[in-house]
């Protein structure tokens, strides 16, 4: 007696519906996963900012101060000796600082929110004065 065997079908391939599922699953991954990375770089622009606000920037001002006697009337007099500026002892900044938007940091003295100065970021916005500036007095 002879067995009859079956001719084996040709390797499938995917399905429409595999495709599909497959696609809905990287799909839901990719809505849970972007956030997160979008505002993990939000809040490493935000800490870079503190630094520059609480670091390089203010102690360049605190140098320029206590060479000078006073804060400076604006930063590029950070970078180029004012004419009135006897004991000067510049640059105390290598290059004008900007945030990482590209803006560069706005500036007030005296101060609006503190009393010596205000340092800020305008934030992604370029518009001072929004919700999303960045400021020394926060």
């Amino acid at each position: 007696m002879k067995l009859q065997t079956k001719t084996p079908l040709p390797h499938p391939g995917f399905t429409l519906v595999e495709m599909l599922l497959v696609v809905t699953i990287i799909g839901i991954l990719a809505a849970l996963v972007i956030p997160r990375i979008t505002s993990t770089g939000g809040r490493a622009r935000d800490a870079a900012v503190k630094a520059d606000l609480n670091g390089g920037i203010k102690s360049a001002l605190g140098h320029y101060e206590i060479d000078v006697g006073q804060y400076p009337k604006n930063l590029q007099d950070l970078l180029v000796q004012p004419a009135n500026a006897q004991h000067w002892h510049g640059p105390y900044l290598e290059k004008m600082p900007v945030d990482p938007w590209g803006n560069v940091y706005v500036y007030h003295m005296p101060g609006r929110h503190n009393p010596d100065y205000d340092l800020l970021s305008v934030g992604p916005d370029a518009k001072e004065g929004t919700a999303d500036d960045i400021g020394n007095w926060q």
